[in-house]
């Protein structure tokens, strides 16, 4: 339900509910190259509780929209394209938020891995219980998104904490199984360099960690948030220049062992 412009927080409970054959879905892509290793088929599940003011599918965050598929449907798509894969490619799940699907997920992930199909899952750690950890067991890339180091500036991007995110990286570094963080940089909202040095400093002892992606903002989705009478509240900020990110990279260098602009 959109409320003064905004899409009201709903309960996501029934997504990871009742049948595993099944996933909630937005739409599926082919050929992904910035969704994980190699190449890459992406499925983007629907529904998420988080609401970045920067998000490029705000039609992603209803978690009543999308539509159902079969696992099984999925997992022919990706043998199908199972030899454009490659060594290093495979099947990533993006979102909305993919662990509010985890039970149907795990299911997916065991059918992929009895295929021989790479999985990668791109999560803001929305939260971890025992379902998450199981299926990040079945993750053989986990791509965390991490959206700010500081909790309160979290809030004024999402809405919501980022202390589950902390205890999901926590989870994998403990796991000894590939992680990658994610990091969008935003003009004015999460270029602080204080809070870069912060997270920097956080993750610096980390072995899992192969690589931080930094994510230039762009206003790609503008039009989407206006065709759903939602509130776009980041008007007027324009995406960070050359400068800014080559600045960025730098500060992130002195802490992670790889730093990729895409």
């Amino acid at each position: 339900m959109i409320k003064n412009g905004i899409l009201v927080s709903q309960d996501a409970t029934p997504l990871n509910e009742g049948t595993t054959d099944q996933l909630r879905i937005h739409s599926i892509e082919s050929f992904g190259t910035h969704d994980g290793p190699g190449i890459r088929m992406v499925v983007f599940v629907q529904g998420c509780q988080f609401r970045c003011l920067y998000c490029a599918n705000p039609d992603t965050m209803d978690v009543k929209g999308g539509s159902f598929i079969e696992i099984e449907e999925i997992v022919e798509r990706a043998i199908r394209q199972k030899r454009y894969f490659g060594k290093t490619g495979g099947v990533t799940v993006s979102g909305g938020e993919p662990l509010l699907q985890r039970k149907p997920l795990k299911q997916l992930f065991r059918r992929l891995h009895e295929e021989g199909i790479n999985t990668a899952l791109d999560t803001n750690g929305r939260l971890i219980d025992q379902q998450t950890k199981e299926l990040l067991e079945e993750t053989d890339v986990l791509m965390l998104d991490v959206k700010h180091f500081n909790e309160e500036w979290h809030r004024k991007l999402t809405g919501l904490s980022n202390k589950n995110t902390f205890k999901v990286a926590a989870h994998r570094e403990e796991s000894g199984k590939p992680m990658w963080l994610r990091y969008v940089l935003v003009p004015g909202w999460s270029d602080q360099e204080e809070h870069l040095h912060e997270l920097g400093q956080f993750f610096k002892d980390y072995k899992q960690i192969e690589r931080i992606e930094l994510l230039p903002y762009h206003m790609l989705g503008v039009h989407k948030w206006e065709a759903l009478g939602m509130e776009y509240k980041l008007k007027g900020i324009e995406p960070p220049t050359q400068q800014k990110l080559d600045a960025t990279a730098e500060i992130l260098r002195k802490y992670f062992k790889e730093v990729r602009v895409n």
